[in-house]
């Protein structure tokens, strides 16, 4: 393997849990790539409502307009969501997974109709009014990092090289049949290759073109990547081989999770990336 890998993809995901955006650049933002993650769904008591509950969210392409989000479903058809304009209505408090409340403003009826039909429940669109109020866990970060609508922490990163073993698990595994599995179904925003498999398990501080991050954890995944982002339906691939070669602390692991130390740098896809600080990882990635 190269001792420089480079950036092979990247992703934005304008709404939580819909699809997202194939991008050649990205500028990065304190919490996040630009535009990622910042509108999501919640329910009538303004919590997280994501595709582990209702997978048919991944059917929802989404792209960002300069009037704000377009949205398209199948079934649905089109629609178009006007961004938040100042002054803007109202904020309602919402929370990511049981989390400290924070402010977001709701995009209005027509969205809440329409993600409502999608669904069959009672959902919101919302977007986050200010994400320095989303501080991120104190236990992997420092004042003043925070994170829009992602599950945790500002940016992903994801290795071609791991998925590449991980499939060659699954194809010896009992559900051979379900793979290869393709990069999306772990919804990275930064998606490199040319390391070691799984190095990035060990990864502390990296550079990417002009950017730095710092790596705060690994991801423990949940539900979503065993979801075929194409028709909503569920498997059990990867977790099943994950649980047989990656489980710790009665989780499994792919990806790590990156927080930025140089918001307002630009990113490329082909764009090298450069360890800049490593330790030595004998029981897996930092959790």
């Amino acid at each position: 393997m190269s001792d420089r890998p480079t950036l092979t993809a990247l992703n934005r995901f304008p709404v939580k849990s819909c699809r997202g955006e194939s991008l050649r650049t990205a500028t990065i933002e304190p919490w996040g790539l630009h535009g990622d993650r910042r509108w999501m769904l919640v329910d009538d008591d303004g919590e997280t409502v994501t595709a582990r509950e209702h997978p048919r969210l991944l059917l929802v392409a989404v792209s960002i307009t300069e009037a704000g989000l377009h949205l398209h479903h199948p079934d649905l058809g089109d629609l178009d969501v006007l961004d938040i304009q100042a002054p803007a209505p109202a904020t309602v408090p919402v929370s990511v997974f049981g989390g400290a409340p924070f402010p977001a403003t709701p995009a209005g009826a027509a969205a809440a109709a329409w993600f409502g039909e999608l669904l069959a429940v009672r959902v919101r669109l919302v977007h986050v009014a200010d994400p320095t109020r989303r501080p991120v866990n104190p236990a992997f970060s420092r004042p003043g990092d925070c994170a829009a609508f992602q599950d945790g922490y500002p940016v992903t990163l994801a290795s071609e090289d791991s998925l590449a073993a991980l499939n060659g698990w699954i194809a010896t595994g009992p559900r051979a049949a379900e793979g290869p599995l393709p990069m999306i179904r772990f919804r990275p925003n930064l998606v490199v290759s040319g390391a070691a498999p799984f190095a990035e398990d060990g990864w502390r501080r990296v550079g990417i073109g002009a950017a730095e991050f710092r790596v705060a954890k690994g991801c423990a995944r949940c539900a979503i990547p065993t979801t075929d982002h194409g028709t909503a339906a569920r498997g059990h691939e990867p977790t099943l081989s994950l649980a047989r070669h990656r489980r710790f602390d009665g989780k499994v692991w792919f990806a790590t999770n990156l927080i930025p130390d140089t918001p307002g740098a630009t990113v490329r896809v082909g764009d090298p990336l450069q360890v800049l600080e490593a330790e030595p990882v004998p029981n897996g990635p930092r959790r």
